[in-house]
C-alpha cells in the first residue's frame, strides 16, 4: 500500500470547512482528513504554533532545508487553515487535490512571488503528496495502444413498393337482339263470309316490340402479389492500423567517484 498525504492551505476557515464536506460527499473518511485553523493554534502559544507547523512540514519533506518545506510553511503562516487528507493510492491523491482545489486552495508556489497578497488561480501545484512508504519512487509509465475493432450499422440502400392506379382503354363485343313489328297490307276481293261478319266489329290488335341492351360491370381480379424481404450475408474485413506503446530504456548512471577518476587519469 502506498499511503499519501494531500495538503491544502486556505485564506478562511469557511473554505477550509467547505472543503471537508466536499471531501465527505466525495466518498472520503474524516477520520483521515485533518483541519488545523491558524487563529485557533495561535491563541496563547506565540512562536510554538509556528515552530510545530514548521516542524511538520520539515518532517514530511525530509527536511528543513526542503524547498517545498520553507513555500509551505509560508503559506501555511500567510493563510487561516491547514486540511491534510491521509490516503492510500495515487488515484484517490489526485481525487482529493481536485476536490480541494476546487473548493478555493491557495496556490503555495504561486503566493511566494511579488503578488503574494493576492489569491493565484488554483492547481495541482496546491497540494503536497507525501510518499510515507520508505524511499521516494520515480515511475515511467509505460502505455501502449491497443486495437479495439467494433461495429455499427448503418443504412446503405433499400427497396420502397408504391401502388397507384392507371387506367387503360379496353374494348369487348357483344351480339345484341331487336325486335321490330311489321305491318304488311294485302288486297283482297272475295264475298264476306260468316266468320267475316262476327269479326265485324270494333277492336285492337297490339304487337310489342323487344330490344337487347349491352349491361356494363366490372369484377376485380388479383393477378399477382408483391412482397418484400431481406436476405443476409456476412463476410471477413480486415483491419489495418498502427498502434503505439512507450519503450522504457535502464540506463546505469556512473557514481561521481568513477567519474572523478577518470578525469584524473587524463
Amino acid at each position: 500500500m502506498n499511503n499519501q498525504t494531500v495538503i491544502s492551505i486556505f485564506n478562511t476557515a469557511n473554505e477550509a470547512q467547505q472543503a471537508v464536506q466536499n471531501l465527505e460527499q466525495a466518498g472520503f473518511k474524516l477520520d483521515f482528513v485533518d483541519v488545523a485553523h491558524r487563529e485557533a493554534a495561535n491563541q496563547g502559544m506565540g512562536r510554538t504554533s509556528d515552530d510545530s507547523i514548521g516542524g511538520f512540514f520539515s518532517s514530511l519533506f525530509g527536511g528543513e532545508d526542503n524547498d517545498d518545506a520553507r513555500n509551505y510553511l509560508a503559506a501555511a503562516k500567510r493563510g487561516s487553515s491547514v486540511v491534510t487528507v491521509h490516503v492510500d493510492s495515487a488515484d484517490q491523491s489526485q481525487r482529493a487535490a481536485r476536490i480541494l482545489d476546487e473548493a478555493g486552495a491557495v496556490d503555495v508556489d504561486g503566493g511566494m512571488n511579488a503578488n503574494a497578497d493576492k489569491q493565484p488561480n488554483a492547481n495541482a501545484s496546491n497540494h503536497a503528496p507525501n510518499n510515507q512508504s520508505g524511499d521516494a519512487m520515480q515511475k515511467a509509465q509505460v502505455i501502449e495502444e491497443k486495437l479495439q475493432v467494433g461495429k455499427r450499422t448503418e443504412q446503405t440502400g433499400g427497396v420502397r413498393l408504391r401502388s397507384r392506379i392507371v387506367e387503360k382503354p379496353v374494348e369487348a363485343s357483344v351480339r345484341l337482339r331487336e325486335e321490330h313489328v311489321t305491318v304488311q297490307r294485302n288486297p283482297v276481293n272475295r264475298p264476306a263470309t260468316e266468320a267475316d261478319f262476327k269479326a265485324f266489329k270494333e277492336g285492337e290488335i297490339e304487337i310489342t316490340e323487344r330490344a337487347e341492351r349491352a349491361v356494363v360491370a366490372k369484377e376485380a381480379h388479383v393477378v399477382e402479389e408483391v412482397s418484400l424481404g431481406k436476405k443476409v450475408t456476412e463476410h471477413e474485413k480486415v483491419i489495418h492500423d498502427t498502434v503505439r506503446n512507450t519503450e522504457v530504456e535502464v540506463e546505469q548512471i556512473p557514481s561521481k567517484k568513477k567519474l572523478a577518476k577518470a578525469d584524473a587519469a587524463y
